[in-house]
């Protein structure tokens, strides 16, 4: 598939007020008006382009809000504090007390926490399915359900979502798809997929440079609109509001994402190459042997390739730390959550990103005490990363001459 969201973001041309090639940053929480009636006209969201105050929006939320519904094709984007802050608001803008969501069985812990948890207080129920499975997905939605919702490519296990099929489900029984695009900007085109809603954690690849926590919701102006309503918009009243320097500064690394998903991408098909030829469990959508290699590779824009996050099971936590603590002291990467950052990071999941998730639940899903989480930086010589890996790991009898030591 080829889409046109790169060449989309790379069209749109902003000038500062003084002719600067970038716009001119907003920095004021408030705005000054001419007149009564045309602040209150602003505050009942009957005025274009005049501004209140910067809960409700800024100049400079706005042009990352543009060029991010260009990157993903939708109508419009809402930009938030965090990706929490932006799944929080579409979820409780869109369910209320009695409403029930169908959601992936392996999702980011903060969103399985959320649902898990937090909204039984609001006593809004969610099933947690194999999101792989259509038969399972379908027969979890009853007439409560109000959307299902999924990441494009799960944290941490990497299993790929049939957003076509999703899609096709969903509209079946009215409900929209929420989707998190997270771990595949640019790879997958969500919502030319047919999603309905498309959430980014912008402090990953979007962002790039682990400076900044920030969110986004894409989809129709509709939607995006209702979220600000100053009565019912759970993201205005919710007040997860991005500063206005962030969003500049994420609209200026925005302009170098497609050059590093290709990076990024590379990379991780090296490493996730060489590490199955040794014999490793390795889980990337890139590989013939992952189990979503079809779907993601049917659904991808192939000039941007399967992205940068791969999985290897080296058997057990001890091990799988051991490993993480020498990667880190030969400056191979980071002992750090998150992704999308130049260096190469790497964490055990079962233990950091999706703690929230009970043992036996994990145990359940396949997410095993030895799995390490690798974001496949940017490195220019990638081979003698992995050289230098693979030393590690013979170092500490995970690999022998290429063959596992269990």
């Amino acid at each position: 598939m080829k889409y046109k969201s790169a060449a989309q973001l790379q069209e749109l041309q902003y000038f500062g007020e003084f002719g600067g090639v970038n716009p001119s940053i907003s920095d004021s929480s408030t705005y000054t008006f001419l007149s009564a009636k045309t602040m209150f006209d602003t505050f009942e969201g009957n005025t274009e382009g005049c501004y209140l105050y910067s809960r409700h929006s800024s100049p400079s939320n706005l042009y990352l809000g543009e060029a991010l519904a260009a990157m993903e094709g939708t109508e419009a984007a809402n930009v938030y504090a965090s990706g929490m802050g932006a799944i929080s608001a579409v979820i409780m803008q869109l369910c209320n007390a009695g409403d029930h969501i169908v959601t992936s069985r392996t999702i980011y812990g903060g969103t399985y926490a959320f649902m898990k948890n937090f909204l039984k207080k609001y006593d809004i129920a969610t099933s947690f399915v194999d999101i792989t499975n259509l038969e399972k997905v379908a027969s979890q939605i009853t007439p409560k359900t109000k959307m299902i919702y999924c990441e494009v490519v799960s944290n941490p296990l990497l299993e790929v979502a049939d957003i076509k099929a999703m899609s096709a489900l969903a509209k079946k029984h009215g409900i929209p798809l929420v989707v998190d695009n997270t771990f595949s900007p640019l790879s997958i085109g969500a919502a030319h997929l047919g999603a309905d809603i498309v959430i980014h954690s912008l402090t990953k690849f979007i962002n790039g440079t682990s400076d900044c926590v920030a969110g986004a919701v894409c989809g129709t102006s509709e939607f995006c609109l209702s979220l600000k309503d100053v009565n019912e918009g759970a993201g205005m009243l919710f007040g997860s509001t991005l500063d206005s320097l962030r969003a500049a500064s994420i609209l200026k690394n925005m302009r170098t994402l497609h050059i590093r998903i290709k990076k990024h991408s590379e990379n991780a098909m090296h490493l996730a190459q060489c590490f199955e030829n040794d014999g490793l469990k390795v889980g990337y959508p890139g590989l013939k042997s992952h189990k979503g290699h079809s779907v993601f590779k049917e659904q991808m824009n192939t000039e941007y390739g399967f992205g940068g996050l791969l999985t290897i099971d080296v058997g057990s936590l001890e091990k799988a730390n051991a490993l993480m603590e020498m990667m880190q002291h030969k400056n191979l990467g980071y002992l750090a959550v998150s992704l999308g950052f130049y260096k190469t990071l790497f964490s055990a999941p079962g233990t950091s990103t999706s703690s929230e998730i009970p043992e036996e639940e994990q145990q359940e899903m396949g997410l095993t005490d030895g799995l390490i989480r690798f974001s496949v930086g940017l490195d220019n010589d990638i081979h003698k990363t992995y050289l230098d890996m693979k030393a590690c790991m013979q170092e500490l009898d995970i690999l022998e001459g290429g063959v596992i030591l269990t």
